[in-house]
Protein backbone atom coordinates (compact mmCIF):
# COMPACT_ATOMS: atom_id res chain seq x y z
CA UNK A 1 0.00 0.00 0.00
CA UNK A 2 1.07 3.07 -0.81
CA UNK A 3 1.55 6.19 1.83
CA UNK A 4 1.39 9.51 1.94
CA UNK A 5 4.47 10.63 4.47
CA UNK A 6 5.43 14.48 5.67
CA UNK A 7 9.14 14.13 6.83
CA UNK A 8 10.72 16.69 9.11
CA UNK A 9 14.23 16.67 7.47
CA UNK A 10 16.82 19.04 8.43
CA UNK A 11 16.17 21.28 5.71
CA UNK A 12 12.77 21.76 5.19
CA UNK A 13 9.40 19.21 6.07
CA UNK A 14 9.16 17.01 2.69
CA UNK A 15 6.54 15.21 1.34
CA UNK A 16 6.67 12.16 -0.61
CA UNK A 17 4.73 8.90 -1.36
CA UNK A 18 6.15 5.87 -0.25
CA UNK A 19 5.52 2.23 -1.13
CA UNK A 20 6.88 0.13 1.71
CA UNK A 21 8.75 -3.14 0.56
CA UNK A 22 12.15 -4.79 0.75
CA UNK A 23 15.73 -3.35 1.48
CA UNK A 24 16.36 -2.29 -2.14
CA UNK A 25 15.36 1.69 -2.21
CA UNK A 26 14.17 3.53 -4.98
CA UNK A 27 14.23 6.91 -5.13
CA UNK A 28 11.89 8.55 -8.17
CA UNK A 29 12.10 12.26 -8.58
CA UNK A 30 9.80 13.81 -11.10
CA UNK A 31 9.92 16.67 -13.08
CA UNK A 32 8.42 19.86 -13.76
CA UNK A 33 4.67 21.11 -13.54
CA UNK A 34 4.01 17.21 -11.67
CA UNK A 35 4.39 15.84 -7.88
CA UNK A 36 4.88 12.36 -6.81
CA UNK A 37 1.64 11.40 -7.70
CA UNK A 38 2.94 11.30 -11.14
CA UNK A 39 5.17 7.89 -9.65
CA UNK A 40 2.30 6.17 -8.09
CA UNK A 41 0.81 3.89 -10.51
CA UNK A 42 4.18 2.56 -11.27
CA UNK A 43 5.16 2.38 -7.43
CA UNK A 44 2.52 0.38 -7.41
CA UNK A 45 3.55 -2.33 -9.74
CA UNK A 46 6.72 -2.75 -8.30
CA UNK A 47 8.09 -5.88 -7.52
CA UNK A 48 7.64 -6.21 -3.64
CA UNK A 49 11.79 -6.36 -3.13
CA UNK A 50 11.67 -2.57 -3.88
CA UNK A 51 10.73 0.31 -1.39
CA UNK A 52 9.78 3.01 -3.30
CA UNK A 53 10.41 6.76 -2.40
CA UNK A 54 8.95 9.06 -4.15
CA UNK A 55 8.96 13.16 -2.87
CA UNK A 56 7.40 16.10 -4.01
CA UNK A 57 10.57 18.56 -4.57
CA UNK A 58 10.54 21.98 -3.10
CA UNK A 59 8.36 24.27 -4.53
CA UNK A 60 6.15 21.23 -6.23
CA UNK A 61 3.16 19.49 -4.29
CA UNK A 62 2.50 19.12 -0.60
CA UNK A 63 6.38 19.75 0.52
CA UNK A 64 7.05 23.04 2.94
CA UNK A 65 7.00 25.69 0.71
CA UNK A 66 10.85 27.19 0.62
CA UNK A 67 12.53 29.39 -2.48
CA UNK A 68 14.54 28.27 -5.27
CA UNK A 69 18.12 29.76 -5.17
CA UNK A 70 18.57 29.19 -8.69
CA UNK A 71 22.16 31.09 -8.72
CA UNK A 72 22.70 27.65 -7.20
CA UNK A 73 21.67 25.53 -10.04
CA UNK A 74 19.83 22.83 -8.30
CA UNK A 75 22.06 22.84 -5.29
CA UNK A 76 18.65 23.60 -2.82
CA UNK A 77 17.11 20.04 -4.00
CA UNK A 78 20.18 18.35 -4.02
CA UNK A 79 20.35 19.61 -0.49
CA UNK A 80 16.87 18.53 0.33
CA UNK A 81 17.26 14.96 -1.58
CA UNK A 82 20.36 14.17 0.63
CA UNK A 83 18.60 15.29 3.57
CA UNK A 84 15.59 12.98 3.57
CA UNK A 85 18.10 10.15 2.97
CA UNK A 86 20.06 11.44 5.75
CA UNK A 87 16.69 11.67 7.88
CA UNK A 88 15.13 7.76 7.08
CA UNK A 89 18.52 6.35 6.78
CA UNK A 90 19.35 5.44 3.30
CA UNK A 91 23.09 5.40 2.72
CA UNK A 92 22.48 4.38 -0.88
CA UNK A 93 20.08 4.21 -3.21
CA UNK A 94 18.90 3.43 -6.79
CA UNK A 95 17.77 6.97 -8.14
CA UNK A 96 15.43 7.70 -11.00
CA UNK A 97 14.73 11.03 -12.74
CA UNK A 98 12.34 12.19 -15.03
CA UNK A 99 12.44 15.39 -17.17
CA UNK A 100 13.45 18.22 -14.87
CA UNK A 101 14.08 15.24 -12.52
CA UNK A 102 16.89 13.84 -15.04
CA UNK A 103 18.56 17.78 -14.66
CA UNK A 104 18.13 17.35 -10.96
CA UNK A 105 20.15 13.70 -11.29
CA UNK A 106 23.41 15.17 -12.75
CA UNK A 107 23.69 17.85 -10.20
CA UNK A 108 22.75 14.82 -7.45
CA UNK A 109 25.29 12.33 -9.35
CA UNK A 110 28.00 15.23 -9.60
CA UNK A 111 28.25 15.76 -5.98
CA UNK A 112 27.11 12.90 -3.99
CA UNK A 113 27.91 9.41 -6.61
CA UNK A 114 28.90 7.15 -3.04
CA UNK A 115 25.21 7.92 -2.12
CA UNK A 116 23.58 5.95 -5.58
CA UNK A 117 23.59 2.49 -6.41
CA UNK A 118 22.26 3.36 -10.44
CA UNK A 119 20.92 6.35 -12.00
CA UNK A 120 17.55 6.12 -14.58
CA UNK A 121 17.50 8.89 -16.21
CA UNK A 122 13.74 8.82 -18.22
CA UNK A 123 13.49 11.93 -21.23
CA UNK A 124 15.71 13.77 -18.89
CA UNK A 125 16.39 17.61 -19.99
CA UNK A 126 19.68 18.45 -21.42
CA UNK A 127 23.06 18.39 -19.06
CA UNK A 128 23.21 21.86 -20.15
CA UNK A 129 20.17 23.06 -19.28
CA UNK A 130 17.08 24.03 -20.81
CA UNK A 131 17.07 26.54 -23.41
CA UNK A 132 19.70 29.49 -24.44
CA UNK A 133 22.38 27.17 -25.92
CA UNK A 134 23.44 25.25 -29.27
CA UNK A 135 25.69 22.08 -30.83
CA UNK A 136 26.07 19.46 -28.98
CA UNK A 137 28.97 20.62 -26.66
CA UNK A 138 26.04 23.47 -25.25
CA UNK A 139 27.55 26.48 -26.51
CA UNK A 140 25.30 29.63 -25.29
CA UNK A 141 23.19 31.30 -28.26
CA UNK A 142 24.05 34.71 -26.73
CA UNK A 143 26.18 36.21 -24.06
CA UNK A 144 23.17 36.69 -21.40
CA UNK A 145 21.92 33.36 -22.15
CA UNK A 146 18.79 34.80 -23.25
CA UNK A 147 15.97 32.18 -24.05
CA UNK A 148 16.46 30.26 -20.65
CA UNK A 149 15.21 31.06 -17.15
CA UNK A 150 11.95 32.16 -15.91
CA UNK A 151 10.76 34.53 -19.02
CA UNK A 152 10.37 31.44 -21.36
CA UNK A 153 6.82 30.34 -19.75
CA UNK A 154 3.86 30.96 -21.29
CA UNK A 155 2.52 33.62 -19.45
CA UNK A 156 -1.37 32.28 -19.81
CA UNK A 157 -0.21 28.86 -18.98
CA UNK A 158 0.93 30.78 -15.91
CA UNK A 159 -1.88 32.28 -14.88
CA UNK A 160 -4.27 29.08 -15.42
CA UNK A 161 -2.10 27.61 -13.13
CA UNK A 162 -2.63 30.10 -10.37
CA UNK A 163 -6.76 29.97 -11.36
CA UNK A 164 -6.46 26.28 -10.94
CA UNK A 165 -8.36 25.91 -14.13
CA UNK A 166 -9.17 22.23 -14.87
CA UNK A 167 -10.85 23.62 -18.40
CA UNK A 168 -9.40 21.76 -21.78
CA UNK A 169 -10.16 24.98 -24.20
CA UNK A 170 -6.39 25.62 -25.27
CA UNK A 171 -4.22 22.79 -26.07
CA UNK A 172 -0.84 25.49 -25.30
CA UNK A 173 -2.82 27.10 -22.16
CA UNK A 174 -5.07 25.13 -20.25
CA UNK A 175 -3.22 23.15 -17.81
CA UNK A 176 -5.51 19.70 -18.69
CA UNK A 177 -4.76 20.31 -22.56
CA UNK A 178 -0.61 20.78 -21.60
CA UNK A 179 -0.71 17.79 -19.60
CA UNK A 180 -3.04 15.44 -22.37
CA UNK A 181 -1.30 17.19 -25.78
CA UNK A 182 2.24 17.31 -24.32
CA UNK A 183 3.58 14.69 -21.13
CA UNK A 184 2.40 12.00 -22.96
CA UNK A 185 1.54 10.75 -26.67
CA UNK A 186 -1.66 12.67 -27.76
CA UNK A 187 -3.35 9.45 -28.08
CA UNK A 188 -3.10 8.38 -24.50
CA UNK A 189 -5.35 8.29 -21.88
CA UNK A 190 -5.49 7.39 -18.40
CA UNK A 191 -8.23 7.02 -15.61
CA UNK A 192 -5.65 8.95 -13.62
CA UNK A 193 -5.96 11.92 -15.34
CA UNK A 194 -7.77 14.09 -12.61
CA UNK A 195 -5.55 12.89 -10.10
CA UNK A 196 -1.81 13.63 -12.12
CA UNK A 197 -3.54 17.25 -13.03
CA UNK A 198 -4.20 17.73 -9.14
CA UNK A 199 -0.36 17.03 -8.79
CA UNK A 200 0.42 19.40 -11.86
CA UNK A 201 -1.62 22.05 -9.81
CA UNK A 202 -0.25 21.72 -6.88
CA UNK A 203 2.84 23.99 -8.18
CA UNK A 204 3.88 26.77 -6.28
CA UNK A 205 3.72 29.85 -8.35
CA UNK A 206 5.52 33.00 -8.16
CA UNK A 207 8.70 34.52 -8.55
CA UNK A 208 10.61 32.45 -6.06
CA UNK A 209 8.88 29.46 -7.03
CA UNK A 210 7.79 28.67 -10.62
CA UNK A 211 8.47 30.20 -13.47
CA UNK A 212 10.49 32.86 -11.50
CA UNK A 213 11.83 36.01 -12.50
CA UNK A 214 13.38 37.21 -15.41
CA UNK A 215 15.13 40.08 -17.07
CA UNK A 216 14.14 41.77 -20.80
CA UNK A 217 17.10 41.45 -23.32
CA UNK A 218 17.88 42.71 -26.29
CA UNK A 219 18.91 38.92 -27.70
CA UNK A 220 16.24 36.63 -28.92
CA UNK A 221 13.58 36.09 -27.39
CA UNK A 222 14.61 39.03 -25.57
CA UNK A 223 14.24 37.34 -22.02
CA UNK A 224 17.08 36.29 -20.16
CA UNK A 225 17.55 34.68 -17.23
CA UNK A 226 16.68 35.67 -13.22
CA UNK A 227 17.92 34.09 -10.16
CA UNK A 228 14.52 32.36 -8.44
CA UNK A 229 12.69 29.49 -9.03
CA UNK A 230 13.47 25.98 -11.27
CA UNK A 231 13.06 27.35 -14.88
CA UNK A 232 16.64 29.84 -13.90
CA UNK A 233 18.22 26.87 -11.89
CA UNK A 234 17.78 25.30 -15.34
CA UNK A 235 19.39 28.18 -17.17
CA UNK A 236 22.26 27.09 -18.62
CA UNK A 237 23.46 30.22 -16.72
CA UNK A 238 23.31 29.03 -12.99
CA UNK A 239 24.03 25.23 -14.19
CA UNK A 240 28.29 26.66 -13.65
CA UNK A 241 30.17 23.25 -13.20
CA UNK A 242 27.39 20.81 -13.12
CA UNK A 243 28.32 18.82 -16.46
CA UNK A 244 31.74 18.76 -15.22
CA UNK A 245 31.17 17.12 -12.27
CA UNK A 246 28.59 14.55 -13.64
CA UNK A 247 30.95 13.37 -16.72
CA UNK A 248 34.48 13.67 -13.65
CA UNK A 249 32.69 12.66 -10.54
CA UNK A 250 30.16 9.51 -11.26
CA UNK A 251 32.08 6.58 -13.38
CA UNK A 252 31.16 4.39 -10.31
CA UNK A 253 27.05 4.86 -11.03
CA UNK A 254 26.20 3.01 -14.06
CA UNK A 255 23.13 5.10 -16.02
CA UNK A 256 19.97 3.78 -17.75
CA UNK A 257 18.63 6.44 -20.29
CA UNK A 258 15.08 5.44 -21.07
CA UNK A 259 13.17 7.71 -23.56
CA UNK A 260 10.38 7.88 -25.71
CA UNK A 261 10.70 8.71 -29.00
CA UNK A 262 8.02 11.01 -29.54
CA UNK A 263 8.34 13.51 -26.80
CA UNK A 264 7.26 16.84 -27.88
CA UNK A 265 9.02 18.47 -24.88
CA UNK A 266 12.62 17.19 -25.05
CA UNK A 267 13.75 16.32 -28.36
CA UNK A 268 16.31 17.71 -30.72
CA UNK A 269 12.69 20.28 -32.65
CA UNK A 270 11.18 20.91 -28.54
CA UNK A 271 7.75 22.95 -29.30
CA UNK A 272 8.89 24.43 -25.99
CA UNK A 273 12.50 25.56 -27.32
CA UNK A 274 12.54 29.54 -28.76
CA UNK A 275 14.63 27.97 -31.61
CA UNK A 276 12.32 25.12 -32.92
CA UNK A 277 9.09 27.93 -32.25
CA UNK A 278 11.35 30.69 -34.74
CA UNK A 279 11.67 27.93 -37.55
CA UNK A 280 8.27 27.63 -37.35
CA UNK A 281 7.61 30.97 -37.57
CA UNK A 282 5.69 31.33 -34.56
CA UNK A 283 7.89 33.63 -32.66
CA UNK A 284 8.39 37.42 -34.97
CA UNK A 285 11.90 38.72 -35.10
CA UNK A 286 13.68 35.20 -34.88
CA UNK A 287 17.09 36.03 -35.89
CA UNK A 288 18.11 32.21 -37.94
CA UNK A 289 19.28 29.50 -37.28
CA UNK A 290 22.70 30.32 -37.56
CA UNK A 291 22.19 32.27 -34.71
CA UNK A 292 19.82 30.71 -32.46
CA UNK A 293 19.01 27.55 -33.63
CA UNK A 294 16.61 24.76 -31.75
CA UNK A 295 18.47 23.25 -28.96
CA UNK A 296 19.69 19.81 -29.94
CA UNK A 297 18.75 17.91 -26.38
CA UNK A 298 18.79 14.67 -27.11
CA UNK A 299 22.33 14.87 -29.24
CA UNK A 300 23.27 17.33 -26.03
CA UNK A 301 22.76 14.43 -24.14
CA UNK A 302 24.27 11.82 -25.69
CA UNK A 303 27.05 13.63 -26.21
CA UNK A 304 27.53 13.96 -22.68
CA UNK A 305 26.85 10.85 -21.69
CA UNK A 306 29.59 9.31 -24.43
CA UNK A 307 32.14 12.12 -22.36
CA UNK A 308 31.23 10.28 -19.27
CA UNK A 309 31.95 6.88 -20.45
CA UNK A 310 35.30 8.34 -22.20
CA UNK A 311 36.10 8.36 -18.44
CA UNK A 312 34.77 5.12 -17.27
CA UNK A 313 31.26 5.28 -16.92
CA UNK A 314 29.06 2.80 -18.26
CA UNK A 315 25.75 4.03 -20.04
CA UNK A 316 23.38 2.39 -21.99
CA UNK A 317 19.91 4.03 -24.12
CA UNK A 318 16.64 2.47 -24.56
CA UNK A 319 13.85 4.26 -26.71
CA UNK A 320 10.41 3.03 -26.06
CA UNK A 321 8.68 3.90 -29.47
CA UNK A 322 5.73 5.44 -29.93
CA UNK A 323 5.67 6.63 -26.27
CA UNK A 324 6.13 10.86 -25.75
CA UNK A 325 7.59 12.51 -22.61
CA UNK A 326 6.35 9.98 -19.87
CA UNK A 327 6.81 6.53 -20.98
CA UNK A 328 6.76 5.31 -17.33
CA UNK A 329 3.17 6.75 -17.51
CA UNK A 330 2.16 5.46 -20.78
CA UNK A 331 3.58 1.85 -20.82
CA UNK A 332 4.81 1.00 -16.97
CA UNK A 333 4.89 -2.56 -17.30
CA UNK A 334 6.83 -2.12 -20.45
CA UNK A 335 9.51 0.04 -18.61
CA UNK A 336 9.80 -1.87 -15.82
CA UNK A 337 10.74 -4.74 -18.35
CA UNK A 338 13.86 -2.39 -19.02
CA UNK A 339 14.40 -0.93 -15.63
CA UNK A 340 14.32 -3.98 -13.41
CA UNK A 341 17.09 -5.63 -14.70
CA UNK A 342 19.12 -2.87 -14.63
CA UNK A 343 18.67 -2.47 -11.24
CA UNK A 344 18.81 -6.05 -10.12
CA UNK A 345 21.60 -7.42 -12.68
Amino acid sequence: MIHAVTYPTARLAQHALVRPGGETVVLLVHGNGSSSVFWKDLMARLPERFTALAPDTRGYGATEARPIDATRGFGDVVDDLIALLDHLGHAQVHVVGHSLGGNILYALLGSHPERFASATLVNPGSPYGFGGSKGEQGEPCWPDFAGSGGGIANPVFVERLKADDRSLDDPNASPRAVMNTYYWHPSFTTPAEDELLDGLLAMQIGEQFYPGDFEASEHYPFVRPGVWGPLNAVSPKHLSDTVARFIEATASVPVLWVRGDQDQIVSDASLFDFGTLGTLGLIPNYPGEALYPPQPMVAQTRYVLEQRRAKGGAYSEVVMEGTGHSPYIERPDEFLAHVLPFWSP
